[in-house]
């Protein structure tokens, strides 16, 4: 009997109760927005960015309107001006080349090796060329490029790095959490993240001047003072009157469901690597799919998988993902010539200069996405790995 997969790939777990209790209690207060607190109250946005800040060790965090409002406020606080070029990955999502745009900067390219990671090459070949002094690196579905040697060629050549970190929010490189190496990290708290908050970000750093501007841009206006994670007064003294305010601020209630979200993230982390590990185990030794190397030093979170269908051509990819789906195994391809829902490639993006990539492009083309929610079983994650097992065989 042929087996089906019933699941949704696009069902999160329910918030939880201690979170819609919190939630609630926001909401019979009326004071959903930040600086409306009582005298000596804190407040749930100010708390959540204390407790984050001490989740990824940096000194200053700001939670802001989301993942993408988090990318653009911190490559205006960077010092990213109009016409500037900012590099950034090949394969990444549409939010990341947006943010450059956003700010009036040219996004640049860098290409993508086949463990789906930046290419460090031809990072030193796009700096060379393009004089850019900012790469927005995305570490883009979760896999985490070598950031000690990435570091190396970016502070040699005085390049700033911002992290996209959407992807990697409890994840480390040799011990060292996702978004701790660049000068910011920036987190996504959308739905389909680590933690959910519908939409939502956060972004964090140890450099004052970049926190106050930060605080400025989200529209703090002059109350920059009930930010308890913030920098010293003193540090907005010089930016305050200069910097614009682009409101994008994170409110109360979704602060209140992120904070208990939070205390359990290393547990999620767990139940999302035991499931990736299910269904990797699965996709082992198959003549045709390439499984994704995931290096000693990384420290991953599986709430998504990738792997590559090599030198396919469009067809039978075409037939693949369609016999998967008719047995229930929703799967995204980054390798279609045209957009779908949240699936874009560099080339897609017509308002960056067109930049050809051949090698990145046999890599792009390759690209089969899945979802790994938490309502998923590890047995259904077994299930789902003998499907995409059988239909790479059947072609």
């Amino acid at each position: 009997m042929t087996e089906v997969f019933k699941g949704n790939f696009t069902q999160q777990e329910p918030i939880p109760e201690e979170a819609i209790e919190a939630a609630v209690a926001v909401m019979r207060s009326g004071r959903l927005h930040r600086y409306n607190t009582l005298p000596d109250e804190a407040g749930e946005v100010a708390l959540l960015e204390q407790e984050f800040a001490a989740f990824t060790g940096a000194k200053y965090c700001l939670a802001v309107a989301s993942g993408g409002y988090a990318l653009g406020c911190a490559l205006r606080a960077v010092g990213v001006a109009a016409g500037d070029a900012v590099m950034t990955n090949a394969f990444t999502l549409a939010p990341v080349p947006g943010a450059i745009a956003s700010v009036g900067a040219r996004p640049v390219f860098v290409g993508v090796t086949d463990g789906l990671v930046i290419d460090l090459d031809d990072l030193q070949v796009k700096i060379s060329e393009s004089g850019a002094k900012v790469l927005m690196l995305s570490h883009m579905r979760g896999h985490i490029v070598d950031m000690d040697a990435l570091m190396y060629i970016c502070n040699g050549a005085g390049v700033i790095v911002v992290e996209d970190c959407a992807h990697t929010m409890g994840a480390t490189w040799d011990g060292v959490p996702s978004g701790r190496h660049g000068a910011v990290g920036c987190y996504s708290t959308q739905t389909y993240k680590h933690i959910n908050s519908g939409e939502g970000g956060l972004i964090v750093t140890d450099d004052a001047e970049i926190a106050a501007k930060a605080i400025m841009l989200s529209g703090s206006y002059m109350l920059y003072g009930k930010h308890i994670a913030g920098p010293p007064a003193e540090m907005f003294e010089n930016i305050k009157y200069d910097t614009p305010n682009v409101s994008g601020r994170m409110d109360h209630l979704r602060a209140a469901i992120l904070r208990v979200q939070l205390k359990h993230l290393p547990e999620q982390v767990e139940k999302w690597n035991a499931r990736y590990r299910t269904f990797e185990a699965g996709l082992r030794d198959i003549e045709g799919l390439t499984v994704i190397h995931r290096p000693q030093a990384e420290g991953y979170v599986g709430s998504s998988f990738q792997f590559l269908l090599l030198d396919w051509d469009n067809a039978a990819i075409e037939g693949f993902l369609a016999r998967c789906l008719k047995r229930g195994v929703e799967l995204k391809w980054f390798g279609a010539p045209e957009p779908v829902a949240f699936t874009s490639r560099y080339d897609s993006w017509h308002y960056a200069d067109p930049q050809p990539l051949p090698d990145s492009d046999r890599v792009l083309s390759a690209i089969i996405d899945m979802r790994l929610p938490l309502t998923f079983a590890t047995e259904d994650c077994a299930l789902l790995a003998r499907i995409v097992k059988a239909e790479v065989k059947s072609d």
